[in-house]
């Protein structure tokens, strides 16, 4: 080019050199990636410079949480805790008989998942607002997946141990998730994800209780719209009037009365207490009706007493361990990512902090204790939270409120609800599930995100007209599918000079700025790995193809540097030093020069130690852009200026 014999401003002449980080021995180096990718909360700080006996304490309290706020509890807490534990038990009574035969369960087990489950996670849980219970979708799951091995009228004894099974699998996941900080693979699940999924789950369950709604004793077992809708229109001669009228009634009314709470937020307890009333007002009707006489389905016998053990029902060695340990990893996951979101949500209204991985512990643990219990699987619903939060709890004594509430219920309560019709059960589900479709975050979605608003629907797409495990895996396929994108594919910019500043930013996003006459600026957006290098091999070169032929075409100065912004690339791997000693070569095979601004320390080493920077000359690694406009534009000159002086 000609200008390889002059001298120039050097990045040390202009301001500040890129300085190679020192070497760091491998064993240090991936101590630190390891600690970095593991345990970004440093959890073992506390622990620093502490006797042994406050280490033990320390160490106790991180495992069982109210050993750390129960020395701090006060009267007035409880007496918050008390109100919201009542309040809480109000729902959590009718919602788990509901959930339960949603499971095809026993109804009786709805009561048992809300009394051991909640002890336990108020013993090991880090939220102060979670209460929890059971759930529709993991209800919906564990009945779609078990029922396709094991029919649950059939053999009713052998579906209530696979489902005890099922729940023992889902804490060990979840609880191993824990302890071995492997939270990050949830986050998989993304939001998008959530929503389209659970709107769809939601809508499949309303489906499935219009056999409930229409009296209907034969139903199919299948999930997707079709069957149902089939399954509806094919018995229109087994339609009972009694009960539709009667779930349209109590229907109406739960809808009414949750429509009046979130209009007046401060009478959250009409709606929490909504259900419970259906159930006493439904029973009261069909006992003094004889109801059940005329179509109306009741709930019948439940057994009163405590949970019975369940330790010997787990069947690890039987057939159908391999659906069950199936069951078990796909509901645990869905009701992981549920429990965690919903806690983390209230804990930043009232600005405390939960530990994701102290909840995986305290999920799983609660689980595994629940299925030695005669527990199904439990989790921390949105519905229940929120009723919790409305009514004031101040720790997780409202959870040992409501299994305190739920324990009397047993020993002496359960036979009340042998009038409970069934049709109030499907629609309290119902009504419950009508609050998770939610479409207005469905069009935030399309408003801000395209690719996000195609994963919400291809999930619910996937559950409502395919299974509740098709819409489960097209969602975290296309959310995987995304990364992988952003992975192989990421984003590259042409820059330029924002006017009368010496920033450059993108032409696309600053349309204003100004191109610098003989220099072209390029930035990568993302590490450099093996997975995008070629991708960014090829996109460099047509860049500067392209900036070719638009200044040829033009008659504007030609093209003589290309200075690659590294700014934002974090890391590199040796494919994408290969890319970048290929870029260089194809440079200056068409006689430019390349320079390099601002590799971060990671970068900058494995460059040094592949001798990549003795390739292209550390002179050319500059700190900022402008310094490397204001080198490259000093070589422009230097050229220009050189011929003029041999003449003279």
């Amino acid at each position: 080019m000609g200008n390889a014999d002059y001298v120039f401003p050097s990045s040390g002449d202009c301001g500040h050199r890129v300085a190679i980080p020192p070497s760091q021995p491998f064993y240090k180096s991936l101590k630190k990636s390891l600690k970095e990718t593991f345990f970004p909360d440093d959890p073992v700080r506390q622990f620093k410079n502490q006797p042994p006996s406050r280490k033990f304490i320390l160490g106790l309290q991180y495992f069982l949480p109210i050993l750390e706020w129960a020395p701090r509890y006060t009267f007035q807490y409880f007496k918050a805790d008390l109100i919201a534990g009542i309040t809480i038990t109000s729902l959590a009574i009718p919602q788990g008989i509901s959930y339960a035969k949603l499971a095809n369960l026993p109804p009786i087990l709805g009561l048992y998942s809300s009394f051991v489950p909640p002890l336990v996670y108020a013993m090991m849980g880090s939220s102060r607002d979670l209460a929890v219970g059971t759930v529709a979708v993991a209800s919906l799951l564990t009945a779609s997946m078990l029922g396709k091995e094991v029919n649950a009228n059939e053999h009713p004894t052998l579906y209530l141990h696979l489902a005890f099974t099922a729940t023992f699998f889902a804490g060990v996941l979840q609880a191993t998730l824990g302890i071995l900080r492997l939270g990050f693979i949830v986050d998989f699940l993304s939001h998008a994800t959530i929503v389209g999924f659970m709107a769809g789950a939601a809508t499949v369950v309303c489906l499935q209780q219009l056999k409930g709604i229409l009296g209907l004793e034969h139903f199919t077992h299948a999930t997707d719209v079709v069957s149902v809708m089939r399954s509806v229109f094919t018995q229109t001669h087994q339609w009972r009037w009694e009960s539709a009228v009667l779930g349209c009634c109590f229907l109406f009314f739960l809808m009414l009365t949750r429509y009046f709470s979130k209009r007046r937020p401060r009478f959250f307890w009409i709606s929490a207490l909504a259900p419970l009333t259906s159930v006493i007002l439904g029973s009261l009707l069909v006992y003094f009706t004889h109801a059940e006489n005329h179509g109306v389905q009741v709930i019948g016998h439940l057994k009163k007493g405590l949970n019975p053990p369940s330790l010997t029902h787990l069947t690890f060695g039987s057939q159908y361990l391999t659906v069950v340990m199936k069951t078990g990893i796909i509901t645990g996951v869905i009701a992981l990512a549920e429990g965690i979101a919903v806690g983390r949500s209230f804990a930043m209204f009232k600005n405390y902090h939960i530990d994701g991985n102290k909840e995986m512990i305290a999920f799983g643990m609660m689980n595994i204790a629940g299925s030695c219990t005669s527990c199904y699987l439990t989790t921390g619903p949105f519905s229940r939270s929120a009723v919790n939060f409305n009514a004031g709890c101040k720790t997780a004594v409202s959870n040992i409120v409501m299994a305190t509430a739920v324990m009397i219920t047993l020993l002496f309560l359960t036979p009340l609800f042998h009038y409970t019709p069934l049709v109030v059960l499907s629609s309290i589900i119902i009504s419950a599930m009508l609050g998770l479709i939610d479409y207005e975050a469905a069009v935030h979605l399309w408003q801000v995100d395209k690719f996000d608003f195609i994963v919400c629907i291809g999930a619910y797409i996937g559950v409502v007209f395919g299974s509740v495990e098709i819409g489960l895996v097209i969602a975290v396929s296309l959310s995987i599918l995304r990364v992988l994108l952003f992975v192989a594919r990421p984003r590259t910019s042409a820059l330029g000079n924002i006017p009368n500043s010496m920033t450059y930013r993108s032409f696309v996003q600053y349309p204003v700025a100004n191109n610098i006459p003989g220099i072209f600026i390029l930035r990568v957006d993302a590490p450099i790995y093996f997975a995008n290098a070629n991708y960014l091999r090829e996109r460099i070169s047509r860049w500067i193809g392209e900036e070719e032929e638009k200044l040829k075409s033009t008659g504007e100065t030609s093209l003589q540097y290309i200075i690659l912004d590294m700014g934002c690339v974090a890391s590199i791997d040796t494919s994408g030093i290969s890319m970048l000693e290929e870029v260089k070569k194809n440079i200056d095979r068409r006689g430019l020069k390349l320079a390099l601004v601002n590799p971060g320390s990671e970068v900058m080493k494995k460059l040094d130690k592949s001798k990549f920077l003795e390739d292209i000359g550390q002179e050319w690694v500059y700190l900022t852009v402008a310094e490397a406009v204001g080198a490259c534009n000093f070589m422009l000159h230097t050229c220009k200026s050189a011929p003029a002086r041999e003449i003279v």
